[in-house]
């Protein structure tokens, strides 16, 4: 038997070797992507959102302090809390930021409202937050206050409030959409970039367009509040142009959902978010770039894979009062740096877990300083007074407030005067329930602040009748909010009739006297509807306006005058047919 030559078999060997190393390598390439999937080129990035905090340091309490979810009612919110779930949020995560997307501070509880919330921007510096956009509570000292809150220093009429002064903010406010018409620059940067990982992710912060509307003209003095999609799209292109792939927006507007009556709703659910005419407008015109859009102001929570014009993006909100966390996890690809995963989970913040000890502290400081004030006694009521309205529009508790404005403008010196008052309901911000005990039940100043927290000044302006008029019929048209009348202003209004026509002209009367339209009448209101707020630009028209005091010292000067106070009959507002 004749055997190869032994070249010939050294170069079998060779070739099988070849083909066994050629197997192996074209099995690794292939099986590498189903192996090791994305994670060996990406990264993961842990955005923890909150909305609407109010400078709730301490647990709010009532329905501001419970959400409920799927039926199921849990006590929610207070700072300690809050910093522990973010914390225990973080852990595992090296690739973590916490953002907001507006109204951390402004119309928030005596703790922190009555040291101009200093003690809210310290707690959120000690909580880690990163990035907030701002929101339209952030204007209500006005544009140098929420300067001073970014860049510290003491409060320019009342000084320090404590012996550590005040440093600002440690995160950043982004403002996009609100521009300085003396100079054409944004009051904050409209954006920042974060390196993670490598990769560059751009966060833009905007509040919503119509905050004129809704803040005094002193608060917005000297600003303009431009669209807020024009404004989102024209800083991606900047983004893009910067190569950066990964882009959330921090936004505060927002919708809510929308269920049958009786159907329960999920924190994590999305239920008739097509239905809102806020966010979902901008949510639908951005450009498919973003990624994440975190919003807020409507108080509501909802979480959504939001999908427009073959554009996919999450869409989320964190109720309010630090209530919620939205967990927000992204894979983002190192190679294209475009986010291939995502998904988002309203967390809801118990209080089951420990106090946070830095926020503990901070609760202590200035706690003690409050309380003396927070505490003091300033009057007595009968009963319980509720915001809520009846179907006419009335409420006991705005009843009271209207009648205290009143009472407050109506004095002999010139420019008071006043003959009626109107409350915007929007401005009463909880109820002024029994929470001391005994008939009658005392009274505290930290109550009355609670429900009148803004320090809106009192004003009085010049009306004619045919101006009231016209300013009533402003409350159903794009409106639906019932201002609240002082006891001596009665008028009725149909459900029936077209907008324009729901008042009759010769049911509002003062004193029992129908008004006449050609006549000038003094009416006395706070400084943000005397400017046009709440859509009632008939009252910017009025002239002669004087301004004397604020509205809670209105609020606390008729306490200490009528205590004890006793629910007013709702007799003022009758709704026809």
């Amino acid at each position: 038997m004749e055997h190869p030559p032994r070249t010939s078999l050294r170069f079998l060997v060779i070739l099988a070797t070849l083909a066994l190393v050629l197997t192996a390598l074209t099995s690794t390439a292939v099986a590498a992507p189903s192996q090791r999937g994305l994670d060996a080129r990406s990264i993961d990035l842990q955005l923890l959102a909150i909305n609407d905090f109010h400078g709730n340091l301490e647990p709010p309490t009532g329905s501001s302090g419970r959400i409920v979810s799927d039926g199921v009612t849990t006590d929610a919110g207070g700072v300690e809390y809050l910093a522990t779930h973010i914390h225990q949020l973080e852990a595992g995560h090296p690739n973590s930021l916490v953002v907001s997307a507006g109204d951390n501070i402004g119309a928030s509880p005596l703790i922190s409202g009555v040291f101009h919330d200093e003690p809210t921007i310290e707690a959120l510096n000690a909580l880690g937050l990163d990035i907030a956009a701002v929101g339209n509570h952030e204007f209500d000292e006005g544009s140098a206050e929420l300067l001073r809150m970014q860049n510290g220093g003491c409060h320019p009429v009342e000084g320090c409030f404590d012996e550590d002064g005040f440093s600002g903010a440690d995160f950043g406010y982004l403002s996009a959409n609100v521009v300085v018409e003396a100079t054409g620059k944004t009051l904050f940067p409209a954006y920042t970039i974060k390196q993670v990982g490598g990769v560059k992710v751009g966060f833009i912060g905007l509040t919503l367009e119509g905050t004129p509307l809704i803040v005094t003209a002193a608060g917005v003095a000297g600003l303009q509040f431009l669209d807020e999609v024009e404004t989102i799209n024209k800083y991606v292109a900047e983004l893009k142009a910067q190569h950066v792939e990964t882009i959330v927006v921090l936004i505060h507007e927002g919708g809510q959902q929308t269920v049958p009556s009786g159907t329960n709703v999920s924190v994590n659910g999305c239920a008739g978010m097509d239905n809102n005419d806020a966010i979902v407008p901008i949510a639908n015109g951005v450009d498919p770039e973003v990624d994440v859009m975190i919003s807020g102001h409507t108080h509501q929570f909802y979480n959504c894979n939001w999908t427009a014009n073959g554009h996919n993006m999450l869409l989320t909100s964190a109720s309010s009062f630090g209530r919620l966390v939205t967990d927000i996890d992204l894979k983002i690809d190192q190679a294209t740096k475009d986010v291939v995963g995502m998904s988002a989970n309203n967390v809801i913040v118990t209080r089951t877990v420990d106090k946070d000890p830095a926020e503990s502290a901070l609760l202590a400081k200035w706690k003690a300083l409050s309380d003396p004030i927070a505490n003091d006694v300033v009057g007595s009521i009968t009963a319980d007074l509720f915001k809520a309205q009846n179907a006419a529009g009335e409420s006991t508790l705005g009843n009271v407030i209207a009648d205290a404005q009143l009472e407050f403008m109506d004095g002999p010196d010139p420019g008071f005067g006043a003959q009626l008052a109107f409350m915007n309901p929007g401005g009463i911000r909880t109820d002024l329930v029994c929470v001391l005990g005994g008939n009658p039940c005392p009274v505290t100043y930290g109550q009355l602040f609670a429900v009148q927290p803004f320090s809106n000044e009192m004003t009085a302006i010049d009306l004619t009748g045919a101006q009231i008029e016209a300013a009533l019929e402003q409350q159903f048209v794009g409106n639906d909010r019932i201002l609240q009348p002082s006891a001596n202003f009665t008028y009725q209004w149909s459900a029936s009739a077209t907008d324009g026509n729901r008042v009759d002209p010769s049911s509002i009367k003062l004193n029992g006297v129908t008004i006449d339209p050609n006549a000038t009448y003094r009416v006395a209101m706070n400084i943000f509807l005397s400017g046009g707020g709440d859509n009632f630009p008939m009252f910017a028209q009025g002239t002669n306006k004087f301004i004397a005091g604020i509205d809670l010292d209105a609020l606390v000067a008729y306490f200490g005058t009528h205590s004890p106070v006793s629910p007013p009959p709702l007799n003022r507002i009758v709704q026809v047919p």
